[in-house]
């Protein structure tokens, strides 16, 4: 009887590589879905991080002003391949202690496989072998990439039903599998909703404390990103070096994606007009240059122009560094903080990047910007 039903329930079951495969595609979209629809509501262009990812195989040939539909496509075909290959690993060539486990078991696996995947995709395979490209690690802080990692482990459950042939899924699995494709529809239905009402200027209430310095805070970055947009368009066409021109295009990019979220949180927050900053507090905000010195940058020879650019950018990101690291360590809307410390993670990389750091040096700043206390 047994030697009998041991061939039977083999025959029910798929390949652990089969099943993989389709819980990686499965994974991967959600996780796609998940953070194109969640961007925007922690302070991220999705658009351009999509870019970022593109960097990654296709190096500065995706970087542009204004993130195309190639370089958007390709970010996420590339972001989904490496899911799907992280799903490989873990339940086909880690199937021999993974495929049999329950489903919260692989919950409670799959989360620090997250972490662990995350970890390894930021300090290692992207910035060192096998792509040598510091831009991702240097531009997005490591916190994001564990929550795309993230929401994508939240799918591995589903693995418990994947792996038995159509109708032969025991009932317990079937039940729990059932109840957590409800959830993750939920879940989309939930944020495509946000994302639609925050697409038309409805976005959740202000949740800060101190309203007069937040409104501040936006105003100042807004009003410092302008510059910094302005700067990097003209180096966007004036610079040697081919690898700054993307990179000055990639800033615009960025700061004009960041300046379009900080415009609808504030028409979605306040119910007043977002002035313009006075020539006092222009004087007095850190790294703004004054017109002198953009007249300059505009002004410098071919040859000079590279390292005028640089200098001066740089003293620009870090006046931005400042600002953001006050508002991230300040008790404000968390909506705000989240995005503070996403721009002083990545203006800090974005000087890195103009220096020329490249490999374990990158990672090793990339590591740094993450912790630094950049307010003195």
């Amino acid at each position: 009887m047994g030697a009998s039903t041991a061939p039977l329930t083999a025959s029910r079951r798929r390949s652990r590589w089969v099943a993989a495969a389709a819980l990686g595609l499965i994974s991967s979209t959600f996780s796609t879905i998940v953070s194109q629809l969640f961007a925007a509501r922690l302070g991220r262009d999705a658009a351009v991080d999509w870019m970022t990812v593109a960097a990654i195989p296709a190096r500065d040939l995706a970087l542009s002003a204004e993130p195309s539909w190639t370089a958007i496509l390709t970010g996420i075909a590339f972001h989904q391949w490496a899911d799907f290959s992280w799903a490989l690993v873990f339940f086909g060539a880690l199937g021999r202690w993974t495929a049999d486990l329950r489903p919260l078991t692989i919950l409670g696996l799959a989360l620090p496989w997250a972490v662990f995947s995350s970890a390894m995709e930021w300090f290692v395979l992207v910035p060192l072998f096998p792509f040598w490209q510091p831009l991702f690690t240097l531009q997005q802080p490591y916190w994001i990439g564990l929550l795309v990692h993230s929401s994508s482990a939240v799918m591995y459950p589903l693995f418990a039903r994947l792996r038995w042939t159509w109708g032969h899924t025991p009932a317990q699995d079937e039940r729990f599998t059932n109840a957590w494709v409800t959830f993750a529809t939920v879940v989309i239905v939930m944020l495509g909703t946000t994302a639609w009402f925050g697409s038309h200027g409805y976005e959740l209430p202000w949740m800060g404390r101190d309203k007069d310095a937040e409104q501040s805070y936006i105003r100042h970055m807004t009003t410092h990103h302008a510059q910094g947009i302005e700067l990097a368009r003209v180096a966007a066409e004036r610079a040697q070096d081919p690898h700054l021109r993307k990179l000055a295009m990639l800033m615009v990019a960025s700061q004009a994606g960041e300046n379009r979220i900080f415009e609808n949180w504030w028409l979605s927050w306040f119910e007043t007009e977002m002035s313009d900053c006075s020539t006092a507090e222009r004087a007095a905000m850190p790294g703004l240059l004054t017109q002198a010195e953009v007249r300059d940058l505009k002004s410098a020879p071919p040859g000079n122009f590279d390292s005028v650019f640089v200098e001066l950018m740089s003293r620009h990101h870090r006046g931005a560094v400042k600002m953001a690291d006050q508002m991230w360590q300040s008790r404000s809307d968390p909506r705000l903080r989240v995005m503070a410390h996403a721009i002083r993670h990545e203006q800090q990389g974005e000087i890195a990047l103009m220096q020329h750091l490249r490999g374990p040096e990158a990672v090793a700043a990339a590591f740094h910007n993450i912790l630094a206390d950049n307010v003195n």
